[in-house]
């Protein structure tokens, strides 16, 4: 039979991700993660339930193209390569302060009423009322009538307040028969009204159109800044263009209240319409009066052209144009048209923009070139006759200034329809419309999925970073890797756990006994200490007494629960055996074991009792005796030292079978080094979870320092893993007794 419980272990780099470790660590903690997971599926359902929807409206608007005031400006505006889209300018006028200002004006947006609502529920309560008729008001939830729980409505039709009182909160409150009362957030009365009467009270205007709300219900007024309301509205409202140069704008707005955001959008894009036609509609005027003002010139022109014309023929007996003549007069008339009606689109365009403007640059090369055909055939008519030349420039002064003349007739004609008619060159292709049966937010489908996914990932994420915080040991491996062998493995037990909460100080400062091994014989921890018993009976036949040291690396290892059970089940077995408390600092064997802890090792050490009063049996086990730890004495480690303990030793080791004794942490004090010396084994404790690997191999290192052998390790409170080397043989035979 073998001395120690061995367990295979295969060599791992540190480095490597242990796959099966990694699941073994999930599914032991499965159930906190489901637990996490399972709250954050249900936080997100109550979200998504509860939490307010907001909707989207949507509007199209088209840009087209813009049409010139001027016949001719159409080429023109072709040749210059003018875009066909001015979306990128039209999306700023649509969010101007001009458009938005008078759609706050016409909706009273700068003006908010909300009824209170109970925190959490009351949205959702208040969404889930369908009123019998129009202006029904659901009843108050158990009597709490100052909140709304469905159907309540104010509608101002007019709120002003002073300065001071912008953007600040009021409280409006309902009362009986249509009666209302405005104050401010400190409850002040600012005045009283009733529906459809004007109030007036402390700088206060206020008129409210309708009220519907049980009475008591309390609404949350506020009369904000005008500016305010735009610059919001304006971050709000989304406008793009919907394709590159389409001049098509599309414009969005998001709002829990669809019936709003329709509006909203409805009165944007009314206003954006007409503003853009009137705009249209001034050009056209502008251009109207324009002309009307040089119809009177050319009038003059002409008729001054025609008695000139009419002087030289009756002077010169009605001389006639030769063929050639005509030939050169209507090439020069046709320049001349060109030429005057150039220099009209250069004034119409002169009173918009500079002269450094593309089109009006444009307009002024043309004219250069038509004026240097014009001087070509001037040159032509200089070799006529004196006759003819004089009859070919009076002819064409009166055809000219005719042409002039009728272009001008027909273009104010044109104008004065295209005033009277303007539409403008944009135009609303959808109106506003919101889909109220899908909200944008909250969407529940993937809220809850996400939810639900990001609770799986922080329990993850918990685990995972507690397991690389807590480097305390979890496989036996590692122990026996510094050189300890593990001779059991001690289960977790939650026997033991609920023995000490039942059991505690009694009067006086005496404790009851709570053994696990007397109260539960058959815990599988108690299993485990069976087998370390048989363990220590082939390990003490080499030892060089009867003496066994039970120590650990640092507190908190469960050092004094392995001893006094450790020794409760080797006296079940017919041995004679002493538990002595050497902790004489903060030992605890006696809340264990039942009883003082005075009058002890300290006072036996120091002489001031006799081995008689010390030793004492423990209740309710046959064989086993026990020394508590005494009063602390200010030299615990000196008392160990002195020859009086080595004599105590050596008087106590014929008259029992075996002494187990309990001693300080190693790593905290020398005592269990003092102690190591007298026995001859000896054992360290370590807790599963607890202790670290460096902590274990300091604490052994610290031994051997003093010359004192470990004889091996006990693996303490194991608890059960999905993976690992340690799925020991208890679990299977759990009523088993050595």
């Amino acid at each position: 039979m073998t001395t120690k419980q061995t367990f295979p272990s295969s060599p791992r780099r540190d480095d490597d991700i242990d796959l099966h470790a990694l699941l073994g660590t999930l599914l032991d903690h499965k159930w906190l993660i489901i637990g996490v997971t399972a709250v954050f599926f249900v936080i997100s359902v109550v979200y998504a339930t509860l939490t307010t929807p907001i909707y989207e409206a949507t509007a199209t608007v088209q840009v087209e193209q813009k049409v010139p005031s001027l016949p001719g400006l159409d080429d023109l505006s072709q040749t210059l390569g003018a875009s066909s889209s001015q979306a990128t300018t039209e999306i700023a006028l649509i969010t101007s302060r001009t458009v938005i200002g008078q759609a706050v004006n016409n909706l009273k947006l700068d003006i908010t009423a909300r009824p209170e609502r109970f925190p959490l529920i009351g949205d959702y309560m208040a969404r889930s009322y369908n009123p019998q008729m129009p202006g029904d008001v659901a009843p108050p939830f158990m009597g709490m009538d100052s909140y709304d729980w469905g159907g309540a409505e104010l509608d101002i039709f007019q709120l002003d307040v002073p300065s001071a009182l912008l953007d600040k909160p009021l409280r409006l409150v309902a009362g009986e028969h249509g009666t209302y009362t405005l104050t401010d957030a400190g409850d002040n009365v600012l005045l009283t009204g009733r529906v459809g009467e004007s109030a007036t009270g402390n700088g206060i205007t206020m008129q409210v159109q309708a009220l519907h709300a049980n009475p008591g219900t309390v609404f949350d007024v506020a009369r904000h800044s005008h500016l305010g309301t735009i610059t919001g509205l304006q971050g709000a409202i989304n406008a793009t263009e919907q394709g590159k140069d389409s001049g098509i704008i599309v414009l969005t707005y998001d709002n829990a209240d669809p019936v709003l955001a329709t509006q909203l959008l409805d009165q944007i894009s009314a206003l954006y319409v007409q503003q853009n036609v009137e705009r249209n509609s001034a050009e056209a005027a502008n251009s109207l009066k324009f002309v009307k003002e040089q119809l009177p010139k050319v009038k003059m022109d002409l008729e001054k052209a025609t008695a000139a014309l009419n002087a030289f023929q009756m002077r010169a007996h009605s001389v006639d144009i030769s063929l050639q003549t005509k030939g050169l007069l209507d090439q020069t008339v046709a320049l001349d048209t060109q030429i005057e009606n150039l220099r009209m689109q250069m004034a119409d365009v002169e009173r918009k923009f500079t002269s450094n403007h593309p089109t009006y640059q444009a307009l002024a090369a043309q004219i250069g070139q038509l004026q240097g055909k014009k001087n070509a055939l001037e040159k032509q008519v200089g070799h006529l006759p004196d006759t003819q030349q004089e009859l070919l420039r009076l002819t064409r002064d009166v055809q000219v200034s005719n042409e002039t003349y009728t272009n001008l007739l027909n273009q104010a004609q044109q104008l004065d329809i295209a005033r009277a008619g303007t539409v403008g060159n944009v135009r609303v292709v959808d109106r506003a419309a919101t889909n109220t049966n899908r909200p944008v937010w909250p969407p529940k489908t993937i809220l809850v999925l996400a939810g639900t996914a990001l609770g799986g990932l922080l329990a993850l994420a918990f685990i995972f970073i507690r397991q690389l915080l807590n480097r305390g040991v979890e496989d036996l491996a590692a122990i026996e890797h510094v050189g300890l062998p593990v001779y059991a493995c001690v289960p977790l037990s939650a026997a033991e756990r609920e023995i000490t909460d039942r059991n505690g100080r009694v009067r006086r400062g005496v404790y009851a006994q709570h053994l696990l091994a007397q109260s539960a014989p058959d815990d599988l921890a108690v299993e485990a200490l069976r087998s370390l018993r048989t363990s220590l009976h082939f390990a003490r036949l080499e030892a060089k007494n009867n003496l066994l040291m039970i120590s650990s690396p640092g507190p908190g290892a469960g050092k004094t629960f392995v001893g006094s059970n450790l020794a409760a089940v080797i006296a079940q077995a017919g041995q004679r055996v002493l538990l002595i408390d050497a902790d004489m600092r903060k030992g605890a064997l006696h809340t264990v074991v039942g009883g003082r802890p005075e009058q002890g090792l300290s006072e036996l050490i120091s002489g001031q009792i006799g081995l008689s009063e010390a030793v004492r049996t423990v209740e309710g086990a046959n064989n086993l005796y026990f020394i508590a730890r005494g009063k602390v004495p200010p030299n615990p480690s000196e008392l160990l030292m002195h020859s009086h303990f080595t004599a105590l030793l050596e008087k106590l080791k014929p008259r029992f079978d075996l002494i187990i004794i309990d001693t300080p942490p190693i790593l905290a004090v020398t005592d269990a080094a003092v102690i190591g010396h007298h026995v001859g084994t000896s054992l360290m404790v370590v807790r599963f979870g607890v202790n670290q690997a460096r902590e274990i191999a300091l604490a052994k290192q610290r031994f051997e320092q003093n010359g004192v052998p470990v004889k091996g390790a006990i693996f303490n409170a194991v608890e059960k893993r999905s993976a690992g080397y340690y799925a020991y043989a208890y679990y299977e035979y759990a009523g088993a007794k050595a």
